[in-house]
């Protein structure tokens, strides 16, 4: 299996290449050249398979055996996964009328971010370890991904991690999963701005080859491909769960199953779509926030951001660039590098693309889309507690909000997923009149210590905001080539 660019730029990259790059150095997003296919044999093989034995299955077809070995491979996948707080990892949950939810969220930081976290770690640590070297994670957050980054690197002797946060607006519990962890490879920084105002310097950053192969800098967000890559196996696992597949004739075609997916940069959703090109019969329905540019893209061509990013319940997916949008596209224009580049590189320079009426087609045709105030999230909230006794989070009750409003084929399984605790967003449960008692290990996060850096709000914000950063890579770095820890 080798990786090229979805702009065209880089072609027979392997996945250790891959792993420690996030983005392409021409910009584009890594994809595998081919897809495999899974036929209805092999999904019947694996319907019995716990979810960590499915990881293996889907990343031993991403992952050379010469690169990791199929037995280095399983040590790490069950290492990586066997501090989750339930059985099989993740579960569903039935609920009145047909309500299927997927739980994503038994990691230590009580987000779907901890299931591809923790595995892309392991394959870091475990080729780190091999080649005797180094590598610096940098990550900007919309609140879950930076907490589990930190908590799956922290303490790592080849790995230091650096993330930057979009002060006040994350939750308390996602604040101090990141800041409350104080080991030396954990370096944090507190902006004044949005996640997509984060995103600015540090795509200057990854575009300055020279310092990326100095410092050995990478990226830990869903531009890397690894993440994406297990983000695969919820789909399948859900399919082998949810769809009836098991109780259907072999000689009938495979049942639809359609999974519906709380989106902000489009990983998640990508994900599914990779999947559905694998030959998996499903139905994607991506809903936002008020965050509605996936929405408009759908549903009008106008792949255009919003003057701003709004401030909603659903702070995970409040984001106005779905990067991933890059992957969704190259596949869907059949894997057309130059056209995909053209669009990218005008919506990076413009934030805008009108897409022409034959692409908007296709998309439409792929991919369902819906958009929920914050008051719909409440509504959800509120009428899932009232039928189920069930509380849901802000993004899966985003989600969620689907199911009481767009009625569907009552043949065609339907699946949610749940990607966060409700115990990360307590102030929302008490606006929509719920009680939720939180767990120990969240109550204990308020008498821990903390430790980070703030980045100000300042005329050239953009700039000052890179150049400190780029001053913390070479300070960490150089403590490294010393040998000496960088907090005293």
């Amino acid at each position: 299996m080798k990786y090229c660019s979805t702009r065209g730029g880089v072609h027979g990259w392997d996945f250790r290449n891959v792993l420690f790059s996030g983005y392409a150095p021409d910009g584009g997003m890594f994809m595998p050249e081919s897809i495999p296919v899974l036929g209805a044999e092999t999904l019947r093989c694996w319907s019995g398979l716990s979810y960590p034995q499915l990881v293996v299955e889907v990343a031993s077809m991403f992952i050379p055996s010469q690169l990791i070995p199929r037995e280095d491979l399983k040590v790490l996948v069950q290492s990586a996964l066997s501090g989750f707080s339930v059985p099989d990892v993740i579960r569903t949950v039935q609920l009145k009328d047909g309500l299927s939810i997927l739980e994503l969220f038994h990691g230590n930081t009580l987000a779907f971010k901890d299931l591809g976290m923790t595995c892309t770690v392991r394959f870091l640590d475990y080729f780190l370890q091999k080649d005797k070297c180094r590598a610096t994670v940098l990550v900007g957050t919309s609140g879950d991904t930076g907490g589990s980054a930190i908590q799956s690197a922290k303490g790592l002797c080849g790995l230091d991690v650096v993330v930057v946060y979009p002060r006040g607006r994350i939750t308390p519990v996602q604040e101090k999963h990141m800041i409350t962890c104080l080991e030396d490879n954990i370096h944090v920084f507190a902006a004044d701005g949005s996640s997509d105002d984060i995103d600015q310097p540090l795509r200057h950053l990854f575009a300055d080859q020279e310092l990326v192969k100095y410092h050995g800098l990478m990226s830990l967000n869903s531009v890397n491909w690894s993440r994406i890559m297990i983000q695969l196996t919820h789909f399948i696992y859900a399919y082998l769960e949810l769809s009836g597949m098991t109780q259907s004739e072999d000689h009938k075609p495979l049942p639809q199953l359609e999974v519906v997916v709380p989106t902000g940069g489009a990983g998640n959703i990508a994900a599914g779509f990779i999947v559905k090109q694998m030959g998996l019969p499903l139905k994607l329905v991506a809903m936002v926030n008020a965050n509605d540019i996936v929405h408009r893209g759908v549903t009008f061509g106008d792949f255009t951001m919003a003057a701003i990013v709004t401030q909603t319940l659903a702070p995970a997916i409040d984001i106005q660039d779905p990067y991933n949008m890059e992957r969704i596209f190259w596949l869907l224009l059949e894997r057309d590098s130059a056209l995909v580049k053209n669009m990218m590189e005008e919506f990076q320079h413009f934030h805008k693309h009108i897409l022409l009426e034959n692409h908007h087609k296709l998309l439409s045709r792929t991919l369902s889309t819906g958009t929920v105030t914050d008051e719909g999230i409440l509504e959800t909230m509120r009428r899932c507690w009232e039928e189920n006794q069930y509380v849901l989070c802000p993004h899966t009750a985003v989600a969620a909000w689907h199911h009481y409003h767009c009625p569907h084929n009552p043949a065609v399984k339907r699946c949610y997923l749940a990607t966060a605790s409700p115990a990360k967003f307590q102030a929302t449960i008490e606006r929509a009149g719920l009680i939720f008692e939180l767990p120990e290990a969240v109550k204990a996060l308020d008498m821990l210590p903390s430790r980070y850096q703030n980045l100000e709000r300042t005329l050239d914000w953009c700039n000052d905001w890179e150049q400190r950063l780029r001053m913390t890579l070479q300070s960490v770095s150089l403590a490294r080539k010393n040998r000496v820890a960088y907090y005293n």
